[in-house]
């Protein structure tokens, strides 16, 4: 039976998909009539719009770097291009949660890690998921910790580790294993306290554990062969808000002669629907011990017999959250500030315009958001040089 978690979201969504269905196909049907849009153009858009909307390639990083290692389930690649700043070096560690890693350098334009190096941390890093196989499906947690630091070891300690999203909670939980190899710590719309806020994977994960019942994301995970397939996350991503993605096919419909616009939807629907599979162990565990059970944010979290205390944390942190962000509400991301060991006076909440994605890679928060909250990554660096 469902539960009472999910049924009024599930109920809005409904109401918004006909709404944005019926308002889309209405504007379109309007323009033909008012002989804005002729039959036989009408039948050329429909060919064009379902080219453009099933035709997808693999997305590529953008800027010049250098893969530096390669692991089973990560790489690091390092966008320092020769640089040898006296600064602390800077480590992104990006959302995993069915796309590629390369959403940090979407393109030369819109990168977060040039941003990064533009604020003057020109020994800039970023690590890249490897999407799960037959041999890695039964990856851990401690797999991911352990290329982590891997890669500060490569890169040297401290580092100043920056984590978007899933990369976030897998940040502050190196952070608080290993407080003295970070130098300061960003997070960009990363769920901490997952129970907090008005967030839709909260409720979903309540619908589908009443009870504390896993047999739900475990027939996912078997389903899948051992793996969560990335075209399952997507679709649960998209199954939040499907008026958002019905609106956008539509709008791509009305506007199939306006090539800027065609590139802009092209490369999108590559990184958003060329997706890769997440390991099945490590799936589950973020389920239950994060989503489910809120282990980080209560302290009861245990990785290898060791606690992961939030009060190990003494480093600036800096907290970016997106104010129409459904993914992860700002007050999951802001719950920090009061669980670190931090001075307040040493704590940063930004609160950027726009929603999820838009904080790693839109133009908006990419120009006005990162570069206010990289100065004070970039000054804390230079101190810690000087000294």
């Amino acid at each position: 039976m469902p539960s009472r978690h999910a049924t009024p979201r599930v109920l809005t969504a409904t109401y918004e998909v006909f709404d944005a269905l019926t308002r889309g196909l209405s504007d379109y049907g309007q323009r033909t009539l008012a002989g804005h849009v002729t039959p036989f153009e009408a039948m050329a858009d429909a060919m064009s719009w379902w080219t453009a909307v099933t035709n997808r390639r693999r997305p590529t990083w953008s800027n010049a770097h250098e893969i530096v290692f390669e692991t089973p389930v990560a790489r690091l690649r390092d966008f320092s291009q020769g640089a040898q700043d006296d600064v602390v070096p800077t480590l992104v560690l990006p959302p995993q949660a069915g796309h590629d890693s390369c959403i940090v350098d979407y393109s030369e334009s819109q990168s977060q890690v040039m941003v990064i190096r533009a604020a003057g941390l020109a020994r800039a890093y970023s690590m890249d998921w490897i999407g799960a196989t037959e041999a890695t499906k039964d990856s851990s947690i401690q797999d991911y910790l352990d290329v982590i630091a891997r890669a500060i070891e490569h890169i040297g300690e401290p580092v100043n580790l920056i984590g978007d999203c899933q990369g976030g909670w897998l940040a502050t939980i190196y952070a608080a294993l290993h407080p003295e190899q970070v130098h300061t710590l960003t997070l960009a719309g990363a769920p901490i306290d997952m129970h907090a806020g008005d967030a839709a994977i909260d409720d979903y994960v309540k619908h589908f554990s009443d009870g504390g019942d896993m047999a739900f994301f475990e027939w996912l995970v078997a389903s899948g062969g051992g793996v969560l397939k990335g075209e399952l996350m997507v679709a649960g991503f998209i199954a939040m808000k499907p008026d958002d993605e019905i609106s956008r096919q539509l709008e791509l419909l009305g506007r199939m002669g306006d090539t800027e616009y065609v590139a802009r939807y092209a490369a999108f629907e590559d990184w958003f629907k060329h997706t890769q599979d997440i390991p099945g162990a490590f799936y589950l565990w973020i389920v239950e011990h994060l989503f489910r059970d809120n282990k980080l944010f209560r302290g009861e979290l245990e990785i290898g017999g060791e606690r992961v205390d939030l009060r190990r944390i003494s480093c600036p942190v800096n907290l970016m959250a997106g104010a129409n962000d459904h993914i992860t509400p700002p007050a999951q991301l802001f719950a920090l500030a009061d669980a670190v060991s931090t001075p307040p006076e040493q704590i940063v909440e930004h609160m950027a315009h726009g929603g999820h994605l838009g904080l790693f890679m839109g133009s908006r928060a990419l120009r006005d958001d990162w570069p206010l909250v990289l100065a004070n990554v970039f000054a804390a660096s230079t101190r810690a040089a000087r000294s």
